[in-house]
């Protein structure tokens, strides 16, 4: 794809960069710990600390400590290092508590520390997205407009402010879908300018692979992604070759095209994860790890010592998420996840003075909820795209299914089988594809750039009419999104429904 002039990089930029003030503006509010930054702040700050996540004051979800560290004392923090046994048991890889400590090493261990790289994380996610789109519908117009959808998202600009997991694994998977598809062009471009030729390296393969094991290295949900990627990018290579005028294509390709796969989207996405393990492996801190004993021979035992150990650890986590059914107030189920039925609130302040906000009762708080003119129309979007995946089999749109689906089914199973317990923002990995499902309508809608231009004026009224729509959603739950301080009436009025409350 050829680009031209400086709007395909400063359309998508500007774009990011509004996205990022939202994101970045009062980011530091609410000054307390939020939700589960009770455990991932202090985890991210253990593992600059000591090269593993350490359990302080006996429990790493103490109001004690919370407030401790809200206060800038950190001595809980050094109480643990003269402890014998301070190892904590976590349930989740470590690279997205890396990544938080990142904004801890920068700023200091403060709110606005430990959620600076979530700011950062789903800023960039608006920039990729934005290239992502216009790459695969050839408009700078529908890029722009894809990064600002996800820049108006409430559940992604509420994660893009948390110090939680989730939104490191929507930019993970976001842009290990995106290398996947300028990998996707560049075989096309080759094998149509010479039919069976030797692709040769496959860089952008290979940064996919890194990224979607980075994504499990931030979740063990990423893995879902990891597999069906895989496999597209197969049927995508299955697919250049067949428009190349290649002879038994699927031969073609497992002859061919199997040579670079396996370490790409099998060995790269493995040494990611493990890599992303190093402190656990070259400190005594970490949970389960044996040090004494690994150390106790020569560095062949201790290699297979320690892999021993790492493998148990694994298996350990494996059966706690799988029998994972504690009751949580804020809990809900997939089916409900679509329509916004139970969004998570993350944090909510009733007892404030009147003079907060000028009336009797004054509240503030911060509800994990999506905009609901997007999640809404983004249901219609993705019915219309297996209605034109099924007319058509255009890549794009059964791309962006398949996304959604790896995202959404797994938990599916969870819920009827394990009753597992799951929240909304689950989900956030996904909006990044119902927002391309979103632009892809919006294309038709649109129509060829050939139209007729009462047409293509129609076409641009009624999408630029949706984005202003989304725009002035979210203005209006953007209060209850962060933190500001409102009035209780205007607090209820913002409640879509009784659920939300």
């Amino acid at each position: 794809m050829q680009e031209r002039g400086l709007w395909p990089w400063l359309g998508p930029g500007l774009v990011a960069l509004f996205g990022g003030i939202l994101r970045f503006f009062r980011l530091g509010e609410p000054h307390t710990v939020v939700f589960d930054e009770t455990y991932y702040a202090k985890d991210a700050y253990a593992l600059l600390l000591h090269g593993a996540e350490r359990t302080f004051l006996g429990d790493a979800k103490n109001p004690v400590a919370d407030q401790r560290l809200i206060t800038g004392n950190l001595d809980i923090f050094k109480q643990c290092a003269q402890q014998t046994d301070c190892a904590s048991y976590v349930a989740h890889p470590p690279l997205g508590k890396w990544m938080i400590a990142v904004g801890e090493w920068m700023w200091g261990m403060n709110p606005f520390g430990w959620r600076f790289m979530a700011a950062v994380a789903g800023t960039l996610s608006i920039l990729v997205l934005a290239r992502l789109a216009r790459r695969m519908t050839r408009s700078t117009l529908l890029g722009c407009f894809a990064g600002l959808l996800l820049a108006l998202d409430g559940l992604h600009l509420v994660l893009s402010r948390t110090a939680l997991l989730d939104i490191f694994l929507m930019f993970w998977v976001l842009v290990g879908f995106a290398c996947l598809v300028v990998d996707r062009d560049q075989v096309r471009q080759r094998l149509l300018a010479e039919a069976g030729a030797r692709l040769g390296p496959r860089p952008w393969r290979l940064a996919a692979g890194a990224a979607l094991g980075a994504a499990c290295a931030v979740k063990w949900s990423g893995i879902w992604f990891l597999l069906g990627f895989a496999v597209l990018s197969l049927v995508w290579d299955v697919g250049a070759r067949r428009a190349a005028g290649v002879r038994r294509a699927w031969r073609d390709t497992l002859r061919r095209g199997l040579q670079s796969a396996p370490a790409a989207l099998a060995a790269v996405p493995a040494a990611t994860y493990l890599l992303s393990w190093t402190g656990w492996f070259t400190t005594a801190a970490g949970y389960g790890r044996n040090w004494e004993q690994a150390t106790s021979a020569g560095p062949g035992f201790f290699l297979f010592d320690s892999a021993r150990s790492w493998l148990k650890y694994q298996l350990d986590v494996l059966r706690f998420h799988t029998g994972l059914q504690e009751s949580h107030s804020w809990q809900s189920w997939p089916w409900d996840w679509p329509v916004l039925r139970r969004p998570v609130l993350f944090h909510i302040k009733s007892d404030l003075p009147p003079s907060a906000c000028g009336a009797d009762k004054c509240t503030q708080a911060v509800h994990g909820a999506g905009t609901p003119a997007l999640w809404f129309a983004a249901l219609v979007a993705l019915v219309a795209l297996i209605a034109w995946y099924v007319a058509s089999r255009d890549w794009r749109a059964g791309a962006v299914l398949l996304a959604y689906a790896l995202g959404w089914a797994p938990w599916l199973y969870y819920a009827i089988a394990d009753k597992r317990t799951m929240y909304l923002f689950y989900m956030v990995p996904l909006v990044p594809f119902m927002v391309l499902a979103l632009t892809l309508v919006a294309g038709l809608v649109l129509g060829r750039q050939d139209a007729a231009p009462l047409r293509r004026a129609g076409g641009g009224a009624a999408v630029g009419a949706f984005a202003l729509i989304v725009l002035i959603n979210l203005w209006w739950l953007y209060p209850v999104l962060t933190s500001e301080t409102v009035t209780n009436a205007e607090w209820w009025s913002r409640m879509l429904l009784r659920s939300w409350s």
